[in-house]
């Protein structure tokens, strides 16, 4: 799978990114010359890499195949049936089994659904910061209450101190052991990604 850095450069790089690539080539500036995506891979990473798919030619079934395949890894998470609609169609239009006026349907539906997606989080996350926020303050008040029949008010406050700083620990740490499961599966999720697109590539060595 190959391209040039002048078709890259049309599509506008970033300047840093453009800058390593250059530097890996040991060049000065843009040429005609074959230039594969596993030497994008080799030199700037996987995301540069994914960018410069766009400077691809000849290649659009492999490469939406490619896409499907991405996306087949979070199709677990994948509530709507739109989103999972769009990955079937794409699939077989990659296959010559799906109309172009399917296919847009298909899309205009995912995006509908991303859109609806986007909508329900942004009101679900208000309405549990709200929650959130009472129950802590209705918490805390029932806390300082049931000190400050038995103790003075320097006592209460005290207690009330350490009780809100081991709610912090205890959740700064739940924070951290869930980011750390998080963290490690993004990486394992952009290894694999990687693989298939070296796979791909030495598939695809005449695009």
């Amino acid at each position: 799978m190959r391209t040039t850095l002048n078709k890259i450069r049309k599509h506008g790089p970033c300047t840093d990114g453009w800058e390593k690539l250059l530097r890996h080539l040991g060049k000065t500036m843009a040429d005609d010359e074959p230039l594969s995506i596993t030497t994008v891979l080799d030199s700037n990473g996987l995301d540069d890499a994914l960018w410069c798919l766009r400077a691809v030619d000849g290649c659009e079934r492999d490469l939406r195949l490619y896409a499907v395949w991405c996306a087949r890894q979070v199709q677990h998470l994948m509530t709507d049936y739109r989103s999972i609609r769009a990955l079937d169609v794409a699939e077989r239009y990659s296959h010559g089994s799906a109309t172009d006026a399917e296919m847009a349907a298909a899309r205009a539906a995912a995006w509908a659904a991303t859109d609806a997606a986007r909508v329900a989080a942004s009101d679900a996350a208000w309405a549990a910061a709200r929650a959130a926020e009472d129950a802590a303050r209705a918490a805390l008040r029932s806390l300082i209450s049931s000190y400050a029949a038995v103790e003075d008010a320097a006592w209460a406050a005290a207690r009330a101190a350490a009780w809100a700083a081991a709610s912090d620990a205890s959740w700064a740490a739940a924070r951290a052991a869930e980011d750390a499961a998080s963290d490690a599966a993004w990486a394992a999720a952009r290894d694999a990604q990687e693989a298939e697109l070296r796979r791909l590539c030495a598939m695809t060595e005449n695009c």
